[in-house]
């Protein structure tokens, strides 16, 4: 196997008296769709804050194409974290903003390219995600699926390397919620980038997914392919599984 894109190492992390990641191993390997799952509260989400760097580990490390994060100098952090994108939960959409706006914004915070630039890259990305002839609307005119796209092309809009989804299908309906995931799947393979997900919505991600890794207590306690999981005779993965299935 090659090397991991992003290593987990032995991360812990405490919020007061609460344990939320407690020895933490997992990696995320280049060009494929990694799923955290696991019980609702325990710490998928602050694991993903962690890869990205909105939080530091108590103990334990990240590694970045082999190089540990906690050493790299500050030019070398901002540079890696250029290479990310970052797709909240709920979409996180500026409602004063329009859709076009909303869109660009990334390009006006981390580059210094001109309107002209700035224009013709949106309007490209959301010709590509068929998101046309919406640039003037506002997010309160969208439907919900609409506004995940149009997330989505905020998120993608600066090329991205590595793009994490921290529970991308909540709130949604059954159909949408599959729309969604046949988006991240589909425009990864368009794209190229690295996907890391955290979901709850099992047996959906599997099928996605090239790699799952199911945070437990604060560990992982297994990482692997859909497949593999589905087929572990360990009764915690099983009853989770089929749990969250029924």
């Amino acid at each position: 196997m090659d090397q991991p894109l992003i290593q987990i190492k032995n991360i812990s992390k405490k919020f007061g008296d609460n344990h939320v990641l407690n020895g933490a191993d997992f990696c995320i390997y280049k060009g494929e769709v990694t799923t955290v799952i696991g019980k609702s509260g325990g710490g998928k989400s602050v694991l993903l804050k962690h890869i990205i760097g909105l939080v530091e580990p108590d103990s334990g490390m990240i590694l970045f194409q082999g190089q540990p994060v906690s050493e790299m100098k500050k030019a070398e952090k901002r540079a890696m974290r250029k290479k990310f994108s970052y797709m909240f939960q709920g979409t996180a959409l500026f409602d004063s903003m329009t859709v076009f706006e909303n869109i660009a914004l990334p390009l006006m915070e981390k580059t210094s390219l001109r309107k002209k630039e700035i224009q013709q890259q949106v309007e490209e990305k959301m010709q590509q995600l068929d998101l046309n002839d919406i640039n003037d609307k506002y997010p309160s005119q969208l439907s919900g699926g609409m506004k995940k796209r149009v997330a989505m092309a905020r998120a993608l809009i600066t090329d991205p390397e590595i793009v994490l989804f921290d529970e991308p299908t909540t709130g949604l309906d059954p159909i949408r919620k599959n729309a969604v995931h046949s988006m991240i799947s589909d425009y990864q393979k368009k794209f190229g980038f690295t996907a890391v997900v955290v979901s709850h919505e099992i047996p959906d991600v599997f099928y996605i997914s090239q790699r799952i890794a199911m945070l437990e207590q604060g560990k992982i306690l297994f990482e692997g392919s859909p497949d593999e999981i589905q087929k572990l005779p360990d009764s915690v993965v099983q009853n989770f599984i089929q749990g969250v299935e029924s």
